[in-house]
C-alpha cells in the first residue's frame, strides 16, 4: 500500500490539470505551464478540484511508482501555483557572486571566475554579493541548479568557507596543533 500515492491532490482555484489517454499530464497555473508523462502502470483522473492516481497492479515497483508519480504531480501543482525557491550563501574572504545577463559569475578564491549558465526557466538573484536566491516553477530544476552551484566550492570543515544552503549546519573540525 502506497500511503503517499493514495492521497488526493487538491487543486487551487487557478490551476488546471489535463490528463490524456496516453498518460501525458499538463498542469497550467498563474506562474506557468509544466508537462510530464506518467509511467504506464499509473493512471490519473481529474474529478472537479481533485486529482487521484491509481495503479494497475500490486508489485513492489508499481507501488513505488504510484507514490513517486503522486509526489511529482503534487510538486507540479505547487510549482505553477506558488513556485519553488532555494537560497544559498557564500562564506569566505573575497568570495562573491554576480549575475551578468544569462550567467552567474562566481569568484570563489580560484585563479579564474566560475561562469554558471542560468537555465531558461530559472531566475537567479544575488543580494549583498553573498546571498543567492534561485526561483522557478520546476522543483527538480531549482534543486539541481542549487546543487550544481554548491558543488563548485562545498563548505569545508576547517574554516567553514564555501557555498552552502541557508541554515545548513557544517560540522567544524579542529586543525592540527603544535606539540
Amino acid at each position: 500500500m502506497s500511503r503517499i500515492g493514495n492521497k488526493k491532490i487538491t487543486l487551487p482555484g487557478k490551476v488546471k490539470v489535463s490528463v490524456s489517454d496516453s498518460g501525458s499530464v499538463s498542469v497550467e497555473g498563474p506562474k506557468g505551464k509544466l508537462a510530464w508523462t506518467l509511467p504506464a502502470q499509473v493512471k490519473a483522473k481529474v474529478e472537479g478540484e481533485e486529482v487521484t492516481l491509481t495503479r494497475t497492479g500490486e508489485s513492489r515497483q508499481e507501488k513505488a511508482l504510484h507514490g513517486l508519480s503522486r509526489a511529482l504531480l503534487a510538486n507540479m501543482v505547487t510549482g505553477v501555483n506558488e513556485g519553488f525557491k532555494r537560497e544559498l550563501e557564500i562564506q569566505g574572504v573575497g568570495f562573491k557572486a554576480a549575475v551578468q545577463g544569462k550567467t552567474l559569475n562566481l569568484s570563489l578564491g580560484k585563479s579564474h571566475p566560475i561562469l554558471f549558465p542560468i537555465p531558461a526557466e530559472i531566475k537567479i538573484t544575488v543580494a549583498d554579493n553573498t546571498k543567492i536566491t534561485i526561483e522557478g516553477i520546476d522543483n527538480h530544476v531549482v534543486g539541481q541548479c542549487a546543487a550544481d552551484i554548491r558543488a563548485f566550492y562545498p563548505p569545508e570543515p576547517y574554516k567553514g568557507k564555501g557555498v552552502r544552503f541557508v541554515g545548513e549546519q557544517i560540522r567544524r573540525k579542529e586543525g592540527k596543533t603544535v606539540q
